[in-house]
């Protein structure tokens, strides 16, 4: 490992300029339905609830995934306060881990140039910088995933060439314990299959092997992880069960969820998101392109390579895919990017890379705009001026919850959620979140996810209740018709109903009224 204080200043400064660069436009649009408003909702009732280590959707416990992403973003909203940005720093943090981790193992191992532009190519590929931006777990895990398997590799290299390794290989685990800790299995899982896969091709499974003896590492890692997973298992014992066999395995192997594609479907997505730079695999290798580095450049091509191939197969087995699946590929993509670049004609020149990076910023900095200028339906609903949630208020969302409204409209306490409960849901969708939840706290999701029959109960309460639902929610629920329209928008609308003035015949008619609709939003 280099100890010279310029070489450490110079990966300070990649990492200062790269989360510059990924927060700077972070905060500029809404949080976007469902997955942003589900996962800042949860951090941001845990900063509210004061509770820490018990995710909560809508108040019920929410273990589809671990905790990390929410401990970053209710942190970082405690300082910042409730903001986009805020929100959704630990993706900044995560794609910032990425490309700093490749930007010092490639300094190490290769040689500036090509660490610096690998870099460059990461942090302006498109699908890594809105990536980056995007509120959910998937980035924030590819961060993990990618450090694990940039510095587990700078271990095995160090330790075939008697060098220092423990430092690497300590961070490494540390690296898997924050993956354990931002998305389950995968976090350890899928390095150690990259790892293996490389050190087979590259005989150093030996190496691989004592290196996975060291204690040490496994102490650290189980230190960091491990204590959570403990509390939830000892205080729900169906824990396990729902967070391990269900979450991992069942939804892997099922296809039930939400999504399904076909088995190449990652290899479009790859090359369309990564534009302009995915062009330059294409280009051909200049005849006197400078030669390679030595065998370490040979096997840390093949690292790479392998990385790719890893985890773009195992994300395409099973039949639910999404997109940000497979981001912890764009660190070594990036790599291999820039390695073909520089080997290539024109390009290989410092102009044709400027020209080619700023394209390439454009892009990026295009596809925020887009995002601005063309909102997702629904949007952001807002109340009108001189409207506001009184302390004393309840909200009750109508065959629907909108994951957003918490955090726009500074929810401190969960709301009823109006449904047929008495059903199992089978889609991947909100009903399932919160019937899956239910099952973790049956006594306070009785009070939360409630059916018509308790609506005279609800409505004629003394206080104020605001009903939010799909803007069509009059066609299921006429007596909708008693109450005050306050808000409106393309998908949803809110009406106010004073409880304290609604009493008697009006009240007890609410149920007749109220059928159990199933209204989608």
């Amino acid at each position: 490992m280099r100890a010279d204080t310029p070489g450490q200043a110079r990966v300070f400064w990649v990492g200062v300029v790269l989360v510059a660069w990924l927060l700077a436009t972070s905060g500029a649009r809404s949080l976007m339905a469902p997955d942003e408003g589900r996962y800042v909702g949860v951090a941001l009732a845990m900063l509210h609830s004061g509770d820490w280590l018990v995710p909560r959707l809508d108040g019920l416990p929410f273990f589809h995934k671990p905790p990390l992403f929410y401990w970053i973003g209710a942190a970082a909203m405690g300082v910042a306060g409730p903001v986009e940005w805020a929100a959704r720093l630990p993706s900044v943090l995560g794609a910032s881990a990425a490309g700093i981790a490749l930007f010092a193992f490639l300094r190490r191992w290769t040689d500036d140039r090509l660490a610096l532009w690998s870099t460059v190519v990461l942090a302006t590929m498109p699908y890594f910088f809105l990536g980056a931006q995007f509120a959910n777990l998937d980035m924030l895990v590819a961060g993990c995933i990618s450090a694990t398997v940039l510095l587990a590799a700078w271990a095995v290299l160090a330790h075939h060439e008697a060098q220092p390794w423990r430092g690497a290989l300590a961070g490494a685990h540390a690296c898997a314990a924050a993956g354990l800790l931002a998305k389950g299995l995968i976090g350890l899982l899928l390095p150690f299959l990259v790892l293996l896969a490389w050190c087979a091709w590259t005989r150093r499974l030996g190496t691989l092997w004592r290196l996975c003896r060291w204690l040490p590492g496994w102490v650290l890692l189980l230190a960091l992880a491990a204590p959570w997973f403990v509390a939830m298992q000892r205080a729900y014992p169906d824990f396990f069960d729902y967070f391990v066999i269900t979450q991992h395995f069942r939804r892997f192997a099922s296809s039930g969820f939400n999504n399904e594609q076909p088995f190449w479907f990652y290899l479009p997505v790859l090359a369309a998101l990564t534009l302009p730079w995915s062009i330059g695999l294409l280009l051909p290798r200049h005849k006197n392109a400078a030669p390679d580095i030595g065998t370490t450049t040979r096997d840390i091509d093949r690292l790479m390579g392998v990385w790719l191939i890893v985890i773009v197969v195992f994300f395409s087995l099973p039949r639910s895919k999404l997109v940000g699946y497979v981001l912890p590929v764009l660190a070594p993509l990036a790599f291999l990017v820039a390695r073909r670049i520089l080997a290539s004609g024109p390009m290989r020149e410092g102009r044709g890379l400027k020209v080619a990076a700023a394209a390439a910023m454009a892009l990026c900095l295009a596809g925020v705009g887009t995002l601005v200028a063309m909102p997702p339906p629904g949007a952001r609903l807002h109340l009108p001026a001189g409207q506001r949630i009184g302390p004393g208020d309840q909200v009750l969302m109508l065959d629907s919850y909108v994951y957003e409204i918490p955090f726009y409209w500074q929810l401190r306490a969960p709301v009823m959620v109006l449904g047929d409960w008495k059903q199992q849901p089978e889609r991947d969708d909100w009903r399932k979140e919160l019937a899956d939840a239910a099952r973790f706290d049956k006594a306070r999701a009785s009070r939360l996810l409630v059916d018509a029959s308790q609506l005279p109960a609800i409505l004629c309460a003394p206080r104020t209740t605001w009903l939010v639902g799909p803007n069509n929610s009059q066609l299921a629920h006429p007596w909708l018709a008693g109450t005050k329209l306050v808000a409106v928008n393309d998908r949803l609308a809110v009406w106010r109903h004073d409880g304290a003035t609604r009493r008697g015949s009006h009240c007890a008619g609410i149920p007749d009224a109220a059928p159990n609709a199933d209204a989608q939003p």
